[in-house]
């Protein structure tokens, strides 16, 4: 922490260098929008994208190896399956408790704005939610187990699976901590490896700005502004439910961390600028883990809790998963749900269940809202509604993600007694 101040100034320098990106995305984007023509949009868009693409699959690279090792050797220095059950059990109530009130804020405020009443339906892309329905096998209850449980955990890392590599690490972290010292060779060589993964992600992390610009004016070149007027209430109203959630998260945060909440949100500036423009809380996993640390949090808690966390603590998504099916439900008019409280509790509680372990990448909440929905009788096609302006509300979800994951690991940290100033 010796050089606190220069490492302070560096998060700070690449925020500012993703917040022009961003700006430059959004003006090239509109100018090709209203200048370019039907085809040459269509081939640039996806094009412009791959710079986004190639920052996320470097980051997704990171995260396999890096999940792995710090989890294993989060559980070998917490010492025994005592200390790994208290812990673990700390963070579990934190997170059950905010999936709870993040699907309930969701429901209620859905129900209030009402953002469905009335939407004109032929505005939904049915070829895009074609493609989502592909991807719903795997969130059928039926599937919940082999989703949880690995098979084998080299698929569980080719397919970043981060739910069920947790479950193998926890499996090997405490076998190596049952068997003594003659595991302390593999815990200094996965300490190791967390090491030289982290130097990677700060190499990665520089092609920040570039992702941000391919996401960017991609999205804009092929949508413009004028769809975020059509949305307008929809993305409105679900940002208001956003906004309660984060004042609920930081008011519990500030009764636990008290004026350390502020150091905190500084280091998180970082990390959720990545994870808002580029609609993914994965992409910033890495980066967290790191900053993390430096705030004070203890690496043997910030390497259990983190990765837990991204199988069963995603507020920002958990929060949409409620508004994206009600809306829905208000749009075709499904009285069914709409006009039944014990519908609407029964489909939560069924969330609560069927997210867990959902990746934060683009779109996986959709996938979930999409298969859950089925259950309840809404109509897969509904979900084109909200696939045009998915990424606008991605991005609001993705940072909850990450600030949701930061306050869970310090409050953990500072229960435990394990909070350095």
């Amino acid at each position: 922490m010796h050089n606190d101040s220069t490492e302070q100034s560096k998060p700070n320098r690449l925020t500012t260098y993703i917040v022009i990106s961003m700006l430059l995305g959004i003006i090239v984007g509109y100018f090709i929008h209203t200048n370019a023509s039907p085809e040459f949009i269509k081939d640039f868009s996806p094009k412009i994208k791959l710079l986004a693409s190639i920052f996320l699959r470097l980051v997704q690279m990171i995260i396999a190896p890096l999940v792995f090792a710090t989890l294993v050797v989060g559980i070998a220095k917490l010492g025994d399956l005592k200390a790994v059950g208290r812990v673990g059990g700390k963070a579990m109530i934190w997170f059950v408790s905010a999936s709870l009130i993040s699907l309930t804020l969701g429901l209620i405020l859905v129900t209030i704005t009402k953002p469905g009443v009335g939407v004109n339906i032929a505005n939904a892309d049915l070829e895009g939610a074609r493609d989502l329905m592909g991807k719903t096998k795997e969130f059928s209850l039926d599937k919940f187990v082999e989703h949880v449980f690995p098979r084998s955990v080299i698929e569980a890392m080719a397919n970043n699976e981060i739910l069920q590599l947790v479950i193998f690490s926890i499996f090997f972290g405490v076998a190596l901590t049952a068997i003594g010292k003659k595991g302390e060779n593999i815990i200094n060589a996965l300490d190791s490896l967390t090491h030289v993964v982290l130097k990677m992600v700060s190499y990665v992390m520089k092609l920040a700005p570039l992702g941000v610009f391919g996401a960017m004016s991609g999205v804009i070149a092929l949508k413009g502004l004028g769809i975020l007027k059509t949305y307008a209430y929809y993305i409105g109203s679900f940002y208001v439910g956003l906004a309660v959630l984060w004042m609920i998260l930081l008011f519990v945060g500030y009764l636990i961390l008290k004026k350390r909440l502020v150091v905190l949100l500084k280091r998180l500036s970082n990390p959720m600028a990545i994870a808002f423009n580029t609609a993914s809380s994965e992409a910033v996993f890495p980066k967290l883990v790191e900053e993390m640390e430096r705030f004070g949090c203890n690496n043997k808690i910030v390497s259990f809790t983190l990765p837990l966390g991204y199988s069963f603590n995603l507020d920002g998504s958990m929060i949409y998963m409620t508004f994206a099916s009600m809306f829905i439900a208000q749009a075709y008019n499904i009285t069914a749900i709409t006009g039944s409280i014990s519908t609407q509790i029964a489909m939560l509680l069924v969330f609560m269940l069927t997210s867990k372990g959902i990746a934060g990448v683009p779109r996986a909440s959709l996938v979930v809202v999409l298969a859950t929905g089925s259950m309840f009788g809404i109509p897969p096609e509904g979900i084109g509604l909200v696939l045009a302006i998915d990424t606008f509300c991605d991005m609001g979800r993705s940072m909850t993600n990450v600030l949701g994951n930061a306050l869970a690991t310090a409050a953990v940290s500072k229960w435990e007694g394990e909070l350095k100033s």
